[in-house]
């Protein structure tokens, strides 16, 4: 299996190996950064708001922690004033996510799905949102839930599925929902076809931009309205902090945005806001390393016996190998795969695991393994589980920054003990 060099692209491309970051510019005019030569992604990352202190000179950004702000005069507005609302720290964090991604702007969220449910709070009564069918569970719990409370409504609809998803759309939609690749299927939905589709009826597209980040994938230049992010992922990337963040593609849904979250208090803390920043410093490295390793990895589980099917775009017999080709800069570090045996044969496998770690969350140093069905989509419920295709023998797989052999030496032990 090829594996690609991390890299951006503002549009769909064809990859190649020469093909790098160090080619991407963000569309940012330099002197609105400060730094002439802050054009490369890369840069961004690491270097959006650096040496920028004007009280002291610190070279990294100060954490303010302060709750409040004081006024200079009565009755003189000023930009900070309380932390709900604003706050330096968190809102560097959403300047930079906004850079990355290429969009009008960010809001920085509590959590991943306090982020979800910002984008939700779009939505008045009646209209309808179109989501896909094996989405992460805790979105399908919410949305199922709020449909409940009749706040919307909402079908779930198998995107991979064309004619299934214009069926959806055609009976009238405010909203489509994509999650690519899929969490835990690992499948590739064509962000441009359905920006496509959804607007031709008017509909607004969110992409869930998670398991990729921007390093990978930049959903705004392929015509989503919305980027979701659990922040608590590859962005922070050390499983510390519990965040979410959405970047908004205009400058009127990032007004709307901003003034719920602030009336809803879901905003980020300051000082989680800095942790996330400093992980974004380290962002395009890590997911370098991670990738390399995960693409391994899924050469090595693809040709064990006791493995049925391994899902993973970047193995030539995925079935979106091609669109991941095309759409991404890379196939990512996030793969699942299906364990012949069923429930007694996981059990005992992860029992064997003396590096991987079994637990929930992802994007983190450390390799994890979950086993969806009875962790983070057992909210969905059976019968939801089995029209998505998450079967008892599913294992998730998040591989961090340890050896590529040492990984790999864990898996073959571990299989070898459900012989």
């Amino acid at each position: 299996m090829e594996i690609i060099n991390v890299c951006i692209a503002p549009a769909p491309v064809t990859l190649s190996d020469d093909f790098c970051a160090d080619d991407r510019t963000s569309g940012v005019a330099s002197d609105e950064l400060g730094i002439a030569a802050m054009k490369n992604i890369r840069t961004i990352a690491a270097a959006n708001g650096i040496a920028k202190d004007a009280a002291f000179g610190a070279v990294t950004p100060p954490l303010y922690l302060s709750s409040n702000f004081a006024f200079r005069e009565f009755e003189h507005e000023q930009e900070y004033e309380y932390s709900r609302t604003s706050n330096p720290t968190r809102n560097l964090l959403a300047d930079t996510l906004a850079k990355l991604e290429g969009g009008g702007g960010a809001i920085v969220t509590s959590s991943g799905m306090a982020a979800v449910h910002l984008v939700l709070s779009l939505l008045h009564p009646g209209e309808r949102v179109v989501a896909p069918h094996d989405c992460y569970g805790g979105t399908h719990r919410l949305l199922a839930a709020l449909h409940d409370k009749g706040h919307f409504e909402v079908e779930f609809v198998d995107q991979q599925n064309e004619g299934a998803l214009a069926a959806a759309l055609q009976l009238g939609a405010a909203l489509v929902i994509v999650e690519t690749p899929s969490n835990p299927l690992m499948r590739v939905s064509d962000i441009e076809a359905i920006s496509r589709q959804a607007k031709s009826v008017g509909a607004r597209l969110a992409v869930d931009n998670t398991f990729l980040s921007p390093a990978l994938q930049q959903p705004i230049a392929l015509g989503a309205d919305f980027v979701i992010h659990s922040t608590t992922k590859y962005l922070n990337g050390h499983s510390d902090v519990v965040g979410g963040a959405v970047i908004a593609a205009n400058s009127i849904d990032l007004e709307n945005l901003q003034s719920w979250a602030n009336m809803t208090g879901v905003t980020g803390s300051p000082f989680d806001s800095y942790l996330t920043l400093r992980g974004v410093r380290s962002l395009f490295p890590r997911i370098e390393r991670q990738q390399r390793t995960a693409g391994a990895v899924a050469d090595f589980l693809d040709q064990r016996s006791e493995i049925s099917v391994v899902h993973y775009p970047g193995l030539a017999t995925h079935p979106n190998h091609e669109l991941a080709q095309r759409q991404q800069s890379g196939f990512g570090a996030m793969l699942s795969f299906e364990l012949n045996g069923g429930i007694a044969a996981v059990r005992r496998f992860v029992a064997a695991l003396k590096i991987f770690t079994l637990a929930e969350s992802l994007g983190g140093i450390e390799s994890l393994i979950a086993h969806p069905a009875t962790m983070t989509h057992v909210g969905m419920g059976a019968e939801a589980r089995l029209a998505a295709g998450i079967g008892e023998g599913l294992l998730r797989v998040s591989i961090g920054l340890e050896a590529e052999e040492d990984l790999l030496s864990d898996l073959a032990s571990s299989l070898a003990a459900i012989a």
